[in-house]
């Protein structure tokens, strides 16, 4: 059996792993690789095995380093099953055909306006791609075997991280292997405590985190609370680029929370993210999944202003009165909240709030490290206003929630690669590996393969 690292390795973005046995090959998760530009390039570039041969993907979650390169695969030929819970398939669904179409329209303005280098600028993939992938779509229950090829029994359990999450056992040839995908956090105002793997002979771990311990949620709170009343005071606005699975239903419904105890200045709250709005809508159809009940959705929902239409965005971003404002995308590669910092930018009574990871290259990223100007759209803008990261609300396990994820493994896998991480996170959670379990693991680089 072989074990190749196609992608979040080294780096957080592009999850791909293939399993090849006898005359069959399986492949773990299809991300999209994001970020540094050197690594947006990748997608670009012909795979190094033939799409057509895969006989299946197994998805662990809906996040688009999961299950952004999907289409493409089709593209080029795939033509097996893709098998993910029923709400990791939905997620998927949203977010590929959002990632098309905003691919579609970034083309269509790049040759309108002329500030591409490619002539025509071309989407990634389009959504008729999309399309053909949905119908290679197959859900299956959490917790139950599903038999493949006559060679692999596969199970996904329950991960936290976000809705409809898992991460994945196959067995095969007498060997156990476990694929964590992101492991979610212990204690989560929505989702339940991740399952723990209880065997594993090959174990890829991810290390989003692995050097960090993120703060208590009781630390969390009172500086949010803080962040919000200084911005509404001055006169500003509060904008939060957030992702639209899970981060931002988890903000709509602390933001809920500390207006009802009246801690926050009682100012409109704007959720504009379509795609955000879709994935509430699978809240109301997963309950199995979160620990939110059906009447606090819908309280919570009835506080906030959500937008759908493109006009009004364009309103909303010229209207100068103080609010809060919830926007896709998470690391500010697209969505609407650049059509917002593209007017407000300059605002030095404004407020941009982090909540989340924001991956190297990103505009995210590039603001946190103090750059002064933002590229939106083709145009340099000023960058004037507060910046603000409130660490702790991530959905990815810190270190010790990464080191307990392991602690009902009965016996120490024989390999075990430690993967979706930067290579400091990385590093520091091997070190931390060895101190505590006395394991020893590697990091494999990009498209290196392990017999196993």
């Amino acid at each position: 059996m072989k074990l190749t690292f196609l992608g979040a390795s080294s780096t957080v973005t592009g999850s791909k792993y293939l399993i090849e046995f006898q005359d069959k090959k399986i492949l773990v998760d299809c991300g999209l690789f994001q970020g540094l530009k050197e690594l947006r390039l990748l997608n670009w570039e012909t795979p190094k095995f033939d799409p057509a041969t895969i006989n299946a993907v197994l998805l662990t979650h809906g996040h688009l380093d999961h299950t952004g390169y999907l289409p493409r695969l089709v593209k080029l030929g795939f033509k097996g099953e893709i098998f993910a819970t029923a709400p990791t398939l939905k997620i998927a669904e949203i977010i590929l055909k959002d990632s098309a179409k905003i691919q579609e329209e970034e083309a269509e303005r790049a040759n309108r306006e002329g500030y591409s280098k490619h002539k025509p600028a071309l989407p990634f993939y389009d959504l008729r791609d999309v399309e053909q992938t949905l119908k290679l779509f197959s859900p299956i229950q959490e917790g139950e075997w599903l038999n493949l090829e006559n060679l692999f029994k596969v199970i996904f359990q329950y991960n936290g991280h976000i809705i409809g999450s898992t991460f994945i056992q196959v067995e095969a040839d007498g060997k156990t292997l476990v694929f964590s995908g992101d492991i979610g956090r212990e204690k989560d105002l929505l989702l339940y405590p991740p399952k723990k793997p209880t065997k594993a002979d090959v174990l890829l771990i991810e290390s989003t985190y692995g050097g960090k311990i993120h703060p208590n949620e009781d630390d969390i709170l009172p500086e949010l609370e803080q962040v919000i009343n200084e911005t509404i005071s001055r006169g500003g606005s509060l904008f939060i680029p957030s992702f639209a699975v899970e981060r931002t239903q988890l903000l709509m419904l602390i933001l809920w929370r500390l207006l009802k105890a009246k801690k926050i200045q009682n100012v409109p709250m704007i959720m504009d993210s379509p795609m955000g709005a879709n994935i509430l809508d699978l809240f109301h159809h997963s309950q199995e999944w979160h620990k939110l009940k059906t009447e606090e959705c819908n309280q919570m929902c009835s506080y906030f202003r959500l937008v759908s239409s493109y006009k009004e965005t364009m309103q909303l971003r010229m209207d100068k009165k103080p609010k809060i404002v919830i926007a896709g995308s998470g690391m500010i590669t697209g969505g609407r909240i650049l059509n917002y910092l593209e007017v407000r930018a300059a605002n030095e009574n404004d407020t941009l709030l982090f909540v989340g990871y924001q991956a190297e290259g990103t505009r995210g990223r590039k603001l946190l490290d103090g750059e002064k100007e933002i590229k939106i759209y083709g145009k340099i803008i000023p960058f004037r206003m507060q910046i603000r990261k409130i660490e702790g609300l991530s959905a990815h396990a810190d270190q010790t929630e990464l080191l307990n994820w392991l602690s009902d493994l009965k016996q120490k896998p024989s390999n075990i690669f430690i993967i979706h991480g930067e290579m400091e996170q990385a590093e520091a959670f091997k070190q931390k590996l060895k101190e505590v379990k006395h394991w020893e693991s590697v990091i494999p680089q990009f498209n290196q393969s392990f017999e196993i």
